[in-house]
């Protein structure tokens, strides 16, 4: 009964989606535990590009089943709309293999408008959300008054629950936003208009996968943003709505924690992140906007400039000691190619003293990075395949990340393409005989 989690080990956009599309050839059944479609999964497949935001990278394998589970908010307008995209791409057989928690939250128009308005309230203490709607639907999760993508079966039913929120928020938007609420038709019809074709969709989650486990099939579980934006363990208040760290997936699924057989943490060979919040290895300005331009650092959801920065220790720290990662893979090792210079923030000036690993609670300035310069190698690495055919001081910087993160590197990717991919280890997979051993 493997169960594999992928999850990212800074603040997200480390290029998860190329391991997921890498594990799911091995996997049966690919399947989505936290967040919305505030994230977005890249995956390059020959000469074509597939964005998905809600929907497993995993759907791009033709065999494999995708789940979105009960920890994901959904929008049903967007699920449609990335269906019907993902089609038109050529993606054959989609939803027959695509299946929805029935427990899962859906995203309503009117969450969108209330995520917008508190950001414009915030000012300048804004937190850098997408403005998707995520956090206000996780709210009405919590304050026990959420729709249920399981309501889309019942019309009539989905309809009341809507006009109960719409009637929630409308004094919301007259007394306190100062804005303009839309009719509660035009907040309503648009999800009622979509209903039926989603409602297939509808299955028990949890059944599903726990099932499959007990078969004995292969399950790899992905998550969206990373570990440092968890809404417990992240730089609080600028972190996402949900859990992705690996504690996120028992909730988000349905599944045992004993189900899991292996934690693959994904890390940049640098360091990035999108929005407000502390970040100190942020680079200068300067050589930061050239970076972002030759890395190609912009969101895949919203487009939105990332900030760069250098390979920040003490945060991955934080997030292998929340996460118990078993192994890493690193991405966009080829960003560096051209520098002569690397650094590596191996600790933090904090309060008067030297810390090793991110204070919880850490806020802008508070901390001053220590660094540990590295020759580059100022070549391509965009052609290897094995990892010695890497340059040598390409090598000595991947060696000695994994002397100080004390976890093995296992995947190296150097593009964005599938075949760009150092694999050190025939599969990701154990067999059945050597995990039922442990």
């Amino acid at each position: 009964m493997p169960l594999i989690v992928v999850v990212g080990c800074q603040w997200g956009d480390e290029g998860k989606g190329k391991i997921v599309d890498l594990i799911s050839a091995e996997a049966d059944i690919v399947a989505r535990y936290q967040g919305g479609n505030n994230a977005g999964h890249t995956i390059v497949v020959g000469d074509r590009k597939y964005i998905t935001h809600l929907i497993p990278s995993g759907i791009l394998h033709p065999e494999r089943e995708c789940l979105i589970g009960n920890g994901v908010v959904v929008d049903p307008l967007v699920l449609l709309d990335e269906i019907r995209e993902l089609e038109g791409l050529g993606v054959d057989n989609l939803r027959p293999r695509l299946h929805v928690s029935e427990n899962a939250h859906l995203i309503l128009p009117f969450h969108r408008l209330l995520d917008k308005a508190q950001e414009r309230l915030r000012g300048e203490g804004k937190i850098g959300t997408t403005g998707r709607g995520i956090g206000a639907a996780y709210a009405d999760k919590v304050q026990r008054q959420g729709v249920r993508f399981l309501d889309l079966k019942n019309p009539q039913s989905l309809r009341a629950k809507m006009e109960a929120l719409y009637e929630h928020y409308r004094p919301f938007f007259e007394h306190i936003y100062h804005e303009q609420f839309p009719a509660v038709e035009e907040m309503i019809q648009p999800v009622l208009d979509v209903a039926a074709e989603l409602a297939p969709l509808c299955i028990d989650g949890p059944s599903m996968l726990n099932d499959a486990l007990e078969a004995g099939k292969k399950v790899l579980a992905e998550g969206a943003q990373g570990i440092l934006l968890d809404i417990d363990f992240g730089t609080y208040p600028f972190v996402t709505s949900s859990s992705p760290s690996p504690g996120g997936v028992c909730c988000g699924l349905g599944v045992g924690p004993t189900r899991i057989s292996k934690i693959v943490g994904v890390i940049k060979a640098y360091a990035t992140r999108v929005g407000s919040g502390p970040m100190p290895t942020e680079f200068e300005p300067v050589f930061g906007d050239a970076f972002r331009k030759w890395a190609n650092e912009f969101g895949a959801t919203t487009g939105r400039p990332r900030r760069c920065g250098w390979f920040d220790l003490p945060a991955v720290r934080r997030s292998i000691q929340i996460g118990d990662i078993t192994e890493i893979a690193v991405t966009n090792l080829d960003q560096y190619d051209r520098l002569d210079e690397l650094k590596i923030c191996v600790g933090y000036e904090f309060e008067g003293r030297r810390v090793d690993i991110m204070p919880i609670g850490l806020e802008d300035g508070q901390a001053t990075p220590i660094y540990e310069s590295m020759p580059g190698w100022n070549s391509s690495t965009a052609g290897a395949r094995q990892y010695t055919d890497l340059p040598a001081n390409a090598r000595a910087y991947l060696e000695r990340l994994e002397e100080l993160m004390g976890r093995p590197i296992r995947t190296v990717s150097v593009g964005a393409g599938r075949m760009m991919t150092i694999r050190r280890q025939d599969q990701f997979f154990e067999p059945l005989a050597a995990v039922a051993a442990v």
